[in-house]
């Protein structure tokens, strides 16, 4: 990623940006910076193409960043220390030149993509013990979970979701990880995940259509903060499996158990990923009526998992260009 990548590109490199009563790009109510979401309002094709650029460079921000740091034996893993690197953190370093003077710049292009702001930025108080279940006159707490705490912006409705690192083990959000099956080739768990997975969550929402996010900063304290179009929530325990995203392929029950609701797969360009938790209390209804996906568990297919599997490989190259392929050629899934 080029040092000329930055976060004032968001929602200005693909079609017409929203515009501000004066004519200029509106800009987000907490930081300076260009923003695609008001409320409830749906970003224009253009804009969301905009977003996911964004989202996708922010992923090869990330992994240029590992790959500086490893080549310094600074560490590799996109754990919260190198997510909230300073941007002047090697500096004196950087005279060396070679791996420094790389890792320098992969920094500032890291930083570009994910600035640095402080929970007090967006209306938390400073010196309190946990900030976010302080009083906020700009932000109301409207639900979360173990993952990350959603509030509403008082100013448009804008919703603003703070995912929180899991202690000193630097984990975050959510991620599958897998296990040979009993009954099954591979069973999936959840699990803690780390940056990088949480960050190529938001890619997949939106290409399944879901909710437009933006990513927008993370703290010192290695706090994610993304913001989201308000959508209205859906009924508690609403049967979700004839209404899932377009895209997604069921899974035979031979191949993979999850515990999680609706495993399905889905093609990311070339790549197979498990996406699974599609119940009811992870979509909403947006002002166009349809419904959005908010927030998922997935993980890339593994490779390693399948690879000795024919039927399982056999069945992934059918799927990607027809996802009503059975498990086996002829056959229908029913009767296995």
């Amino acid at each position: 990623v080029g040092n000329n990548l930055s976060a004032n590109r968001l929602c200005l490199s693909d079609g017409p940006a929203e515009r501000s009563a004066h004519g200029r790009p509106m800009q987000d109510h907490f930081i300076p910076q260009p923003t695609c979401i008001r409320g409830s309002r749906l970003p224009a094709p253009g804009e969301r193409d905009a977003i996911q650029h964004d989202h996708q460079r922010r992923l090869e921000a990330l992994d240029r960043l590992c790959a500086a740091a490893a080549e310094c034996g600074v560490g590799a893993d996109p754990g919260r220390d190198l997510v909230v690197i300073a941007e002047d953190e090697v500096s004196l370093l950087e005279g060396a030149g070679g791996e420094w003077a790389a890792l320098g710049d992969a920094i500032r292009a890291w930083r570009a993509v994910l600035p640095l702001r402080r929970l007090e930025d967006f209306g938390f108080p400073a010196g309190a013990d946990n900030p976010l279940e302080e009083a906020n006159p700009r932000l109301r707490r409207i639900g979360g979970g173990v993952e990350a705490w959603a509030y509403a912006a008082e100013a448009d409705g804008s919703v603003y979701k703070f995912y929180r690192p899991n202690g000193e083990d630097q984990l975050i959000g959510s991620a599958f990880g897998f296990a040979r099956g009993e009954e099954t080739t591979l069973r999936a768990e959840a699990r803690w995940g780390d940056y990088r997975e949480l960050l190529e969550k938001l890619v997949l929402i939106q290409a399944l259509g879901g909710m437009v996010t933006e990513v927008v900063a993370v703290t010192p304290e290695g706090i994610l903060v993304a913001k989201q179009v308000l959508g209205e929530p859906l009924p508690q325990g609403e049967d979700m499996s004839a209404r899932l995203p377009p895209g997604l392929i069921e899974i035979p029950s031979r191949f993979l158990r999850a515990n999680r609701d609706h495993p399905r797969l889905f093609f990311l360009g070339p790549q197979p990923y498990l996406v699974a938790d599609l119940h009811a209390r992870n979509f909403v209804r947006g002002s166009d009526g349809g419904l959005h996906v908010i927030d998922l568990v997935a993980a890339p297919w593994p490779q390693e998992g399948s690879a000795g599997e024919k039927l399982i490989t056999d069945w992934l190259e059918r799927v990607r260009s027809d996802p009503g392929a059975s498990a086996l050629p002829g056959a229908c899934d029913d009767e296995l």
